[in-house]
């Protein structure tokens, strides 16, 4: 059998072709603005010297009228990202033209000028500007091989959210509480209503600006600033001049296992919230579609899902913070959350299913987030240990394979030199040992 042969790759229009395409097909406007000018390169923002991009998210209580408004941005930031795909995806399948972020600009332009859609101008262009940054950003994540092709929005499904840029929205500090003070965005005129939990750095004007409503109903304000950040003073063994260094393996049984002994108990919140959840969902398959009650259910659900999701946060945040504070070196596994949550097919698939959940409600990937990023801050070093690391199987006292265990074994004795270990402690151990051995070399 001889080889198939392949598929030439399809190319490309490009040059005088590809303008006219976008012209007279897409409905691109050409580059007008300031075209006698001379070009230059876009400056993007760069972080100042010494500097961290730190986020601080408060809520925020609209008014009718500002609830109204940002209801209108909701939608018009999810229409433009929908047509924005539309566009790229119709060019390059139907006349291999490709269309990028500059493309879709201008083909906003024409929208907002068009009678059908001269709604959008009621909408502040940096903000729908900023939808189509996103759609870029997609698509760029796409090219390397990081995620899915890019999917359209759909409402009630996906996350009520828009960005404002410096010229979106105006900031005005109040000189007796530094830190906090007036929000104003653009279409507005009348300042949020902010419950300012903590202050932002005094006399710092805020990057970006991220407005977003979950699915309880409740709005949030993410300020993004640019912070120094002082790196906490250094932690040694005491008595020496070793830094302090912890094994932190994560788990099930209990959430967080130190090469101490020192154990987090999982604080299994679904389980915990489950009967309830379950009673509310009972209630809402009994509502008829589409009926105001039916909502009411779902709001009841959705409450209690975002109060889940708090006292999560609230917990990983304390948890993380803990650890950074009192070690100088931090030693973790790789874990690959995806491929510990493949589905089973057969035998075994709904014990599969519920491993799956308790590792949903673990959270470790934003655990092992939180720790890079703070160890980043404060000046600490982590270490991540490949996660084909045998830390349950190997003997921390005398090196030595051990057998193959089980999830349900949580003791084991080393048949070399007959130490009883505890699972999870032994593979705390025998983690900090590798990650102080990759440390030094």
């Amino acid at each position: 059998m001889g080889k198939t042969a392949e598929k030439p790759k399809p190319t490309a229009v490009k040059g005088e072709e590809a303008q006219r395409v976008k012209r007279e097909v897409l409905g691109i406007g050409d580059r007008r603005k300031h075209h006698t000018r001379e070009a230059t390169r876009l400056q993007s923002h760069a972080k100042e010297p010494d500097t961290h991009h730190r986020l601080y998210r408060f809520r925020f209580y609209p008014t009718k009228e500002q609830a109204e408004q940002l209801e209108r941005t909701f939608g018009a930031c999810r229409w433009v990202y929908n047509e924005g795909l539309a566009l790229r995806s119709g060019a390059w399948e139907r006349h291999r033209v490709n269309v990028g972020f500059a493309e879709t600009c201008r083909a906003l332009t024409g929208w907002k000028r068009a009678e059908e859609t001269a709604w959008l101008k009621e909408v502040s262009s940096t903000v729908l500007q900023q939808s189509l940054r996103h759609l870029d950003q997609a698509y760029g994540r796409f090219f390397k091989g990081e995620a899915k092709y890019p999917k359209r929005k759909k409402k009630g499904r996906s996350r009520d959210a828009a960005t404002y840029v410096r010229t979106g929205f105006k900031w005005v500090e109040d000189p007796d509480r530094p830190g906090t003070g007036l929000i104003t965005l653009a279409k507005q005129s009348q300042p949020l209503d902010v419950r300012w939990s903590r202050a932002l750095p005094a006399g710092v004007v805020p990057v970006r600006l991220s407005v977003t409503r979950d699915r309880a109903g409740r709005y949030f304000v993410s300020t993004l600033v640019e912070e120094r950040i002082a790196p906490l003073p250094p932690v040694f063994v005491p008595g020496t001049r070793e830094p302090k260094a912890v094994g932190v393996d994560v788990g099930l049984a209990s959430l967080v296992t130190l090469d101490d002994g020192t154990k987090l108990d999982h604080p299994r919140l679904l389980k915990r919230y489950a009967e309830k959840l379950a009673r509310l969902q009972r209630e809402l398959h009994r509502k008829v579609k589409g009926s105001k009650n039916r909502g009411k259910v779902r709001q009841k659900i959705a409450r209690l899902y975002a109060l889940i999701g708090d006292v999560r946060r609230d917990m990983l945040d304390q948890l993380t913070t803990r650890l950074v504070r009192e070690n100088q070196v931090l030693v973790v596994e790789d874990l690959s959350v995806v491929t510990l949550m493949r589905a089973r097919r057969g035998k075994g698939r709904q014990r599969k299913a519920k491993l799956n959940q308790a590792i949903v409600d673990a959270s470790w990937g934003e655990l092992l987030r939180q720790l890079r990023y703070k160890c980043e801050w404060y000046g600490r070093k982590l270490v991540v240990v490949d996660r084909f690391f045998p830390s349950t199987r190997r003997c921390s006292a005398c090196h030595v394979m051990g057998p193959k265990l089980d999830v349900s074994v949580r003791q084991w004795t080393c048949a070399e030199c007959g130490v009883l270990h505890d699972r999870d402690v032994n593979a705390a151990v025998n983690l900090r040992d590798e990650g102080m051995r990759l440390l030094a070399a």
